[in-house]
């Protein structure tokens, strides 16, 4: 049994693998994971990295919704192959290759830690938004409304 930190681990190693999928990281993502199957003489390695090429392939080319949906089960699969593979190793083996996962892990991430989508904000910090002198500041959270408040005691 895995303790949490490592499912945790195998949890962002299979995010990191999905999100580089049909990516410009991809062969990046991709040569790290072939060295950590190739090391653990994991079955087929050839055959696993060819089922993730055809897996990125289809998300470089998915709708929005479907390749979420492809997304969601690509990190699924990797996320429960990396668990078994740190499962059965023996402690000295399962450091190594839960380095090799941090490493893997990292190259997925975008620079600073952060991102955000189409016409998003990402923030690695706090935000602090302020208005003065009967200006207006505001940060966009789905929808804004801008009004007089009601007076105190009054509905």
């Amino acid at each position: 049994m895995l303790d949490e930190t490592l499912m945790a681990l195998a949890a962002s190693a299979g995010t990191a693998v999905a999100a580089a999928a049909g990516t410009d990281v991809w062969e990046s993502v991709r040569t790290r994971l072939g060295g950590i199957l190739r090391r653990e003489n994991e079955g087929d390695a050839d055959l696993v990295l060819a089922r993730a090429d055809r897996a990125a392939a289809e998300l470089s080319g998915a709708e929005d919704e479907d390749a979420e949906r492809a997304r969601s089960r690509i990190e699924g699969v990797w996320r429960d192959r990396f668990e078994d593979l740190l499962g059965r190793l023996d402690a000295d083996e399962r450091a190594e290759v839960a380095d090799q996962l941090t490493t893997l892990a990292s190259l997925a991430r975008p620079a600073g830690g952060v991102s955000a989508g189409d016409d998003g904000l990402a923030v690695g910090g706090n935000v602090s938004v302020r208005a003065g002198d009967s200006s207006v500041a505001a940060v966009r959270i789905g929808t804004v409304n801008m009004g007089n408040p009601p007076s105190p005691g009054v509905e």
